[in-house]
């Protein structure tokens, strides 16, 4: 069992615009989750400052931005940020590019993205792939891994069969999470699933955003969430 601490279970996803409005969202929930998820958006528009902001409150950051590029643009990517005490930042392409992510990381841990939670098979098809979105993301985690990441990104529907493949000695963080009580409706997430069932199918940490920053109550759906996890690690 890795040594998790339930607040650090969920990854707030800082999915806003203003630095600002990310930082008060920060103030109101670090009582009660001390890891976040700075993305594209947020980064562009904060740069540094936000993440230094997070990160001296004495919270954990995952610095989402899937680095993908040339290996020695990602290689020099990740040196930017192996020394701001940065905790997860994610990277997404083949092997030369994962083996330059890796080459010098520091103590930042580098998690391959497998397939986007927007992804499903219709998108596979469109692009000329055969086979299901589970072989794809269990070939990618299976590259990814014995070239030496610290985990995969994946969605809670293939947590299980990772687990089952490849053993426990790796992270799985994973988006589309949604709560029990909740409807998805339209949601630009295809593939998702409660927090229960992803913990129970063998994730570490689940990525949260719109249904804690959507309520008019986030402190308690945070505490629902959190029981949750505690039963899917109870019965898992």
């Amino acid at each position: 069992m890795k040594n998790i601490a339930l607040n650090e279970r969920i990854i707030f996803a800082l999915d806003v615009a203003d630095p600002d409005e990310a930082k008060q969202w920060v103030r109101n929930l670090d009582g009660d989750i001390k890891f976040f998820k700075v993305g594209l958006e947020l980064f562009l528009a904060g740069w540094w400052d936000i993440v230094d902001f997070i990160i001296d409150r004495d919270n954990k950051v995952m610095l989402d931005l899937k680095f993908f590029d040339i290996p020695e643009t990602v290689h020099l990517a990740v040196q930017q940020v192996k020394d701001r005490g940065v905790t997860f930042a994610t990277i997404h392409g083949n092997d030369s590019i994962i083996k330059a992510a890796l080459s010098d990381k520091g103590n930042v841990k580098v998690l391959a993205v497998t397939v986007l939670t927007s992804f499903d098979e219709s998108d596979m098809r469109q692009m000329g792939l055969t086979g299901s979105i589970e072989d794809l993301v269990l070939i990618r985690s299976r590259k990814a891994l014995s070239l030496g990441c610290d985990g995969v990104v994946s969605s809670a529907l293939e947590a299980k069969p990772l687990r089952d493949e490849l053993g426990n000695n790796f992270l799985i963080v994973t988006p589309g999470i949604r709560p029990e009580s909740s409807v998805p409706g339209e949601d630009d997430q295809k593939r998702i699933a409660t927090a229960r069932k992803a913990i129970f199918n063998g994730a570490d940490h689940v990525v949260i955003g719109r249904p804690i920053r959507m309520a008019a109550n986030p402190i308690s759906i945070i505490k629902k969430l959190q029981d949750e996890i505690a039963e899917g690690l109870a019965s898992g």
